[in-house]
């Protein structure tokens, strides 16, 4: 069967594609089949587990006329806070709310994971111009000239003029286009939980972004769905004794506690307040180098299928969302000429993306500081937090011109 484009993957990145496309009216017109999106799972499903969207993000979002939608389930903090894991003090301060709505026009939000998957894909379903399959596992690749050649595990074979990798960290589609190997293990273990506030003690219950640093760990905890839920990860040193592949492992919320034995009250007393948490290795790739990491002929790679990177900067999601709008934008730019509109497409994104994983990364090292550096840290928090804390090469961002 032949298509106009199949995508790869149906999490938030392939749906992201899937639904910038069917707006900006790609391929539209051309004949063939269309846009066809493949997801492995037998259902579509994401783990509990919450995303920070910074204005960058709910930009596009808005954009793509999600605003209401995203209104309904997810949460506008007034501030984000950073204190000491240890002694609870605050160390300094970022003003959302308002303040990131008047500055960058656009919200900075706080949201479930399953949340902006569903909105995400029902959107999707309503542009009604997406084939979408589920419980179909790519098998091989094959690229000529004119297309590219996929063979599921099924035994359907697919002919497309284009085909987006969206498959996240372990992408099959990246292991058969690039051959450069698996994610490296980051040695980092995140303990991630979704908890009622009402089932909280009042005093530790929140509505704002809280970091938490402590040598050798840091924690986040944000509100999500309408601030009812509250999100927190608690991020260690460590190795997996499972398959790193696997996203959900059950943890053992014992070794947790053990572990922040010696944090301060209100971080424990949240951590001794959980006692459903789940398990999840970090993986990801050295910062981008080229944009070859990104497309290939007909061929492209969005999202963490391309650029894994670590959650200390919370764009994962994000750098997805903004490749899925470049990616339609190009490929409207350079309607019949895909291989073009897929390098214009990389070459727009690649050095973006390599900037947020290498601050992801540093951002990792600074949270987890021991002994005097993480004394001066504190001490630079205090006296130029807000600086510190706002990223307007970030959260400013807008797409890429057009060629």
């Amino acid at each position: 069967m032949k298509h106009n484009m199949v995508i790869v993957g149906g999490g938030i990145g392939g749906l992201a594609v899937a639904l910038a496309c069917s707006r900006q009216g790609v391929f539209s017109g051309q004949g063939q089949g269309g846009l066809r999106l493949l997801e492995q799972a037998p259902a579509f499903g994401e783990v509990g587990a919450g995303v920070q969207l910074g204005p960058n993000v709910t930009r596009v979002l808005h954009g793509w006329g999600l605003q209401q939608e995203l209104s309904q389930v997810a949460v506008f903090p007034e501030r984000l806070e950073v204190r000491s894991a240890m002694s609870a003090r605050l160390l300094g301060t970022l003003p959302l709310g308002t303040q990131a709505l008047a500055r960058y026009g656009a919200p900075y939000a706080t949201i479930a994971r399953q949340d902006l998957h569903g909105l995400l894909r029902e959107a999707v379903v309503r542009t009604g111009a997406v084939d979408i399959a589920l419980n179909t596992r790519v098998a091989s690749l094959a690229r000529h000239e004119e297309q590219v050649r996929l063979i599921t595990q099924e035994g359907q074979e697919l002919e497309a003029g284009c085909v987006v990798g969206a498959d996240g960290v372990w992408s099959a589609l990246r292991r058969q286009l690039m051959g450069d190997g698996a994610p490296r293990v980051t040695g980092h273990l995140a303990f991630r939980a979704m908890v009622l506030q009402s089932s909280l003690p009042p005093a530790i219950r929140s509505q704002v972004v809280t970091a938490w640093m402590g040598p050798q760990f840091h924690a986040v905890q944000y509100p999500v769905r309408g601030g009812e839920w509250l999100n927190v990860v608690v991020i260690v040193h460590g190795a997996l004794a499972g398959d790193p592949t696997a996203w959900d492992h059950t943890a053992n919320a014992g070794e947790l506690r053990v572990r922040l034995a010696n944090a301060g009250g209100p971080l424990l007393d949240l951590v001794h307040a959980i006692d459903d948490w789940r398990l999840w290795a970090l993986s990801d790739r050295l910062p981008m180098r080229s944009a070859r990491e990104m497309a290939l002929g007909r061929c492209a790679l969005l999202g963490d299928a391309a650029h894994p990177m670590r959650p200390y900067l919370a764009q994962g999601a994000g750098m997805a969302i903004e490749d899925a709008q470049q990616l339609a934008a190009s490929l409207q730019a350079l309607l019949g000429d895909t291989p073009g509109a897929l390098a214009h497409y990389a070459a727009a994104r690649w050095q973006r993306n390599a900037r947020v994983q290498a601050r992801a990364i540093r951002n990792g090292q600074v949270f987890h500081l021991t002994g005097p550096m993480r004394m001066a840290r504190d001490a630079a928090m205090g006296l130029l937090g807000e600086k510190l804390l706002d990223l307007p090469w970030l959260y400013g961002y807008t797409l890429a011109s057009r060629p």
